[in-house]
């Protein structure tokens, strides 16, 4: 595992030193988020950031290859009870995180510690990588939901009380999302999840994968975040600021582990595609969440 972290640094370090678009984007985009911190420090964080999803790949490539009582031996887990006694609800449990830390690592090993998982997910461009990613998802027995008829998925797969995973930080199309603050700036960020959450009852659990020294890693799942009243006019809004709220807690502790080069705070304009170090997705079509729930 010290190899394979010390390729993926060096990968990602290669990415820092060519990638010239995405390192001023991450950069411009860490000046906003911390106006006190230094050109010196926004540059470090970049820096870091990059070797960190460098080794995120390789990690992932390399769990893909393990047993699954070796991958169990590399992580520990961290309020596991919560998502346990979310399940014991029987309304089924919703999880989120974003694109922080090792968010893919955490649903191989999920599926292995508690019971398989369904991860909702934008299919890739390139079809060699999207066919290799999925393969990687569902190797410990976790599905994945792709595009249309996604939500009518998520609802059975709540109604049979298994875990559904969100990841909430992609900017959204103004028409399917809602507009909430992150780092004091307003995000257009998917209503799906409090909609869900809201319209089925199913307790809402953050959870972070954080690396440890010696090539260990640990799954952190938080508190249920406490919904609002459904009959507030706003409580979409309100859920979705509080999940956020969270996961903005994390970014800020550990802002290396975060996709600091995506374009979280406006719209890419038309035509515009940056290549790099990361396969872009393509955009999801959905209609109206509230529409598709029905």
């Amino acid at each position: 595992m010290r190899t394979v972290l010390g390729i993926g640094t060096l990968l990602g370090r290669a990415f820092y030193a060519f990638d010239r678009s995405h390192r001023q984007l991450a950069i411009q985009n860490l000046r906003a988020a911390f106006p006190g911190r230094t050109e010196r420090e926004c540059q470090a964080i970049c820096r870091d950031m990059f070797s960190h999803f460098g080794r995120l790949l390789v990690v992932l490539l390399k769990f893909s290859t393990m047993r699954p009582d070796e991958m169990l031996a590399r992580v520990e887990f961290e309020g596991e009870e919560r998502v346990l006694h979310a399940h014991a609800q029987n309304r089924g449990v919703l999880l989120y995180t974003g694109h922080f830390g090792f968010w893919e690592i955490n649903a191989l090993v999920h599926a292995l510690a508690m019971k398989p998982m369904a991860v909702l997910a934008r299919p890739l461009d390139n079809p060699l990588l999207h066919d290799l990613l999925e393969r990687v998802r569902t190797a410990t027995g976790n599905s994945v939901f792709y595009r249309r008829g996604a939500i009518r998925r998520v609802l059975r797969a709540l109604d049979a009380n298994q875990a559904v995973a969100f990841l909430i930080d992609q900017h959204m199309q103004p028409a399917d999302a809602v507009y909430v603050e992150f780092f004091n700036r307003p995000a257009a960020t998917t209503s799906a999840l409090a909609a869900l959450a809201l319209r089925t009852g199913a307790p809402v659990v953050p959870v972070f994968a954080l690396p440890l020294p010696g090539g260990r890693f640990r799954m952190v799942y938080e508190h249920a975040v406490e919904p609002p009243d459904a009959n507030d006019e706003h409580a979409i809004t309100e859920f979705t600021q509080r999940c956020t709220d969270v996961l903005e807690m994390y970014v800020r502790r550990y802002p290396e582990l975060w996709l600091w080069m995506h374009r979280r705070w406006r719209d890419v304009p038309a035509g515009e595609h940056m290549k790099g170090m990361f396969p872009s997705a393509s955009q999801e079509s959905v209609d109206d969440v509230e529409e598709r729930t029905q």
